[in-house]
């Protein structure tokens, strides 16, 4: 029949077409898979394309690891926890209750020390300047009354040693024993030169413990501090740098604060040590310029009565 090579013709038309649009997504599933696993599909034969159905062109896809990796990159972006402000004050509002009493009683600690600091050295630079003024102005006077005089009615070290010496001399009128005399006088200069070392060193011991347990007060606030970062970092189950160091130094900030108070304690001590310890050198120096004050009252009256006997006789 006429109508048969017709039919045989399209249809050896259409079986080009489909094989040409089948090939290209054969193609692609190719270069999806794994370079290690092998293909399955049998390469087919290539066929002109059909002006009648033109072939497709094929994409690339990206390679499976980049995907992954980014992918992975941005939920690590999303779910990395912000940086916390380091700053000390951040840190203390941050801190825990305990750590918190620590650093705010070290701080309180702090300040007794500085406030110790200024009162005691204006303390002592007053005194040192008036009891040398005192002995300048008796260095002259020949006797006790002389020496009250020349000091006046001012209050002080100078003027105690002064009156003690005084009371002494007429409590042992017609005692003719002036080494007695000079035993009681000099056993109440010591007891008012003690009363005045413990006033002077009113303070020192403040000083003293302030330095000797800061350091241990800030380790224990640190500890603590340190104890429960551990037990946050548990709970978050990672050790990530950004979890972490905010406790950390959040506790490390406790130390900081207690050396900040041992230090200065600790020197401030030992300048009004040795401030001290001179201020009481003239106090003794005082105490002795009172006795022998006291000598000579005590030889002038026993001259002034031996002349009197042998005028007398």
């Amino acid at each position: 029949m006429k109508t048969t090579p017709f039919r045989a013709s399209f249809a050896a038309t259409v079986i080009s077409a489909v094989i040409a649009l089948a090939v290209p997504a054969s193609a692609q599933q190719q270069r999806a898979m794994p370079a290690s696993q092998p293909a399955t599909t049998p390469a087919a034969a290539p066929v002109a394309p059909s002006a009648a159905a033109p072939a497709a062109i094929a994409v690339p896809a990206p390679p499976a690891s980049e995907a992954a990796s980014t992918d992975a990159g941005r939920a690590l972006k999303s779910t990395a926890p912000v940086m916390k402000e380091l700053s000390p004050w951040a840190m203390f509002m941050s801190a825990d209750i305990i750590v918190k009493a620590v650093m705010i009683g070290l701080a309180f600690a702090s300040l007794v020390t500085w406030t110790i600091f200024i009162a005691k050295s204006i303390e002592l630079m007053l005194a040192q300047s008036r009891l040398r003024s005192a002995l300048k102005r008796i260095a002259d006077a020949r006797s006790l009354a002389e020496a009250q005089f020349a000091l006046g009615a001012k209050a002080g070290i100078l003027p105690s040693f002064l009156a003690a010496a005084l009371r002494e001399a007429r409590a042992s009128a017609g005692i003719s024993s002036d080494a007695g005399i000079k035993e009681r006088a000099a056993s109440s200069f010591a007891e008012i030169a003690r009363a005045e070392s413990r006033r002077i060193r009113i303070g020192m011991g403040v000083l003293a413990t302030i330095g000797a347990t800061s350091p241990f007060v800030g380790l224990f606030g640190t500890v603590w501090g340190i104890m429960n970062s551990f037990i946050g970092i548990s709970k978050s189950q990672t050790t990530n740098l950004a979890v972490v160091a905010p406790g950390i130094a959040e506790a490390l900030l406790a130390t900081a604060i207690g050396l900040v108070a041992a230090i200065p304690a600790v020197i401030i001590y030992n300048h009004f040590a040795r401030m001290t310890k001179g201020y009481l050198e003239l106090v003794s120096r005082a105490s002795g310029a009172a006795a022998r004050l006291l000598s000579r009252d005590l030889d002038r009256s026993h001259g002034s009565v031996h002349h009197s006997r042998a005028a007398a006789e």
